[in-house]
């Protein structure tokens, strides 16, 4: 029995080994080929046909589709007859090296990319040989360092907040893998939190402290080769929130408005007070008692007629006496303050002649008091003019009564020195020590005879 069992085994394998010998077999040596990018390759491709000699080969190369169920991406299609058809994509970067009778079919590309990471299939089309293995597939992987990676903190770095470091790098083929390492403030390594977690390039850190800020270095890896990116990481006291900052900014808004009301109604209610005080300072009609003028009650004190000529009635600010009265009798003032403007001009209209004299133009006044001080002062001038020519006059007598007196002291001190020598020197003894020779007249010549004196004429 169990001898029969394995003659029949035997057999179905020898028929399935005989079958596969007479089908068509397409086969690419290696499942996955690995080439830097920018290398040229080739993959190669084996087929061996049910017939050695066959009228027509169609031997195709496609290339897996840029997105999930879309259709596949020619290559290439080539002919026994000797036509060769290369899609737009691939133009000159795409060959095939063929031998129909050795089963030859190998795809060479020029310039690899990442563009060709993907899955490549050779598939061989026979007339009257379609049973068999028709097609094989194999993976051309492009490999690629991996690109600096970017380092970056997502979250706010403060006490008792959760952050991640990420870290990811642009290009790799294969895709590169991540390992985060951090470094206290000493530069020294340290091992991760409990429940820090490091995956796929992200690490993940809660609760912070102080003892969290440091140094983080990542570093991306590949098969080819590595590269690392850092950041600094300082743990900060917890600051303000944006709801805070906006109801702080919100709150001074607010005062600044209030300050401004403020500032507005103390300036309109000062506006309002000057208005009343200045209705209160206009005069009152005056009435006269026994010729003098009566203002509030109380007599004021005339002026001299010239005076009265000379400048206008003088205006009294009503303002204090106001303030004096109300403070006296503040429950007889009427209850509202009245602008005495409409009524003086009510009363000025009604009643012209008890009015008080207009106040006149100052201008005209001052100009005759101008023109008549001006009359003043030149008839003082004339005055002084002639008091100051009599003393001129009273000065050039006394000067003429000098030179008079000047003369008759020449005269006695000539009569002096002619008697002296008429007497023979009796009287020099007098004179000796007080006379000064520089005021001597000088004396006469011996042959000149002596003048005479008055007293002999």
């Amino acid at each position: 029995m169990m001898a029969s069992q394995k003659g029949m085994f035997a057999g179905l394998l020898l028929c399935l080994v005989v079958s596969m010998t007479v089908a068509l077999q397409v086969s690419i040596p290696e499942q996955t080929y690995e080439f830097a990018r920018g290398d040229n390759i080739t993959i190669p491709c084996i087929f061996k046909p049910k017939n050695p000699v066959n009228n027509l080969v169609i031997i195709t190369w496609l290339a897996e589709a840029d997105k999930p169920g879309e259709p596949e991406v020619s290559i290439l299609t080539y002919y026994s007859t000797g036509e060769l058809d290369v899609s737009d994509r691939y133009d000159g970067r795409a060959s095939l090296e063929q031998d129909i009778a050795k089963g030859v079919a190998n795809l060479k590309l020029s310039s690899i990319g990442l563009m060709d990471n993907r899955l490549f299939e050779c598939r061989v089309s026979i007339p009257k040989d379609e049973k068999g293995q028709l097609a094989d597939t194999t993976q051309l992987v492009v490999l690629v360092a991996p690109s600096v990676p970017i380092c970056k903190i997502d979250g706010r770095a403060e006490y008792f907040q959760n952050i991640s470091l990420t870290c990811l790098s642009e290009e790799g083929s294969p895709l590169p893998t991540y390992k985060w390492q951090g470094y206290d403030v000493k530069n020294m390594p340290r091992a991760p939190a409990p429940r820090t977690t490091d995956k796929d390039g992200v690490l993940s850190l809660f609760n912070l402290t102080i003892e969290s800020s440091g140094y983080y270095v990542c570093t991306s890896t590949n098969k080819i080769r590595s590269a690392k990116c850092n950041l600094t990481l300082s743990v900060m006291p917890p600051s303000m929130t944006m709801g805070s900052t906006a109801g702080i900014i919100g709150g001074v808004v607010v005062g600044v408005l209030v300050l401004l009301i403020i500032l507005i109604y103390c300036c309109c209610c000062r506006k309002k007070d000057k208005a009343e005080d200045y209705a209160m300072g206009v005069p009152e009609l005056e009435e006269l008692h026994n010729d003098k003028p009566v203002v509030n009650g109380e007599v004021r004190q005339t002026r001299s007629k010239e005076e009265d000529d000379d400048r206008p009635p003088k205006i009294v600010d009503r303002r204090d006496q106001y303030k004096e009265r109300s403070e006296k009798d503040y429950d007889d003032r009427p209850p509202k303050i009245v602008d005495r403007r409409d009524q003086y001009k009510e009363r000025s209209e009604k009643d012209y002649d008890d009015r008080p004299p207009k106040i006149v133009d100052r201008r005209d006044q001052y100009k005759e008091r101008s023109e008549k001080d001006y009359d003043d002062r030149h008839s003082d001038y004339d005055d002084r003019h002639s008091d100051y020519d009599d003393r001129r006059e009273r000065y050039d007598d006394r000067r003429d009564q000098d030179d008079r007196y000047s003369d008759r002291r020449d005269r006695y001190d000539r009569d002096r020195v002619y008697d002296e020598r008429s007497d023979g020197g009796r009287y020099s003894d007098r004179y000796d020590e007080p006379y000064d020779d520089r005021d001597r007249p000088p004396s006469v010549p011996a042959n000149k005879p002596a003048k005479p004196s008055k007293n002999n004429i």
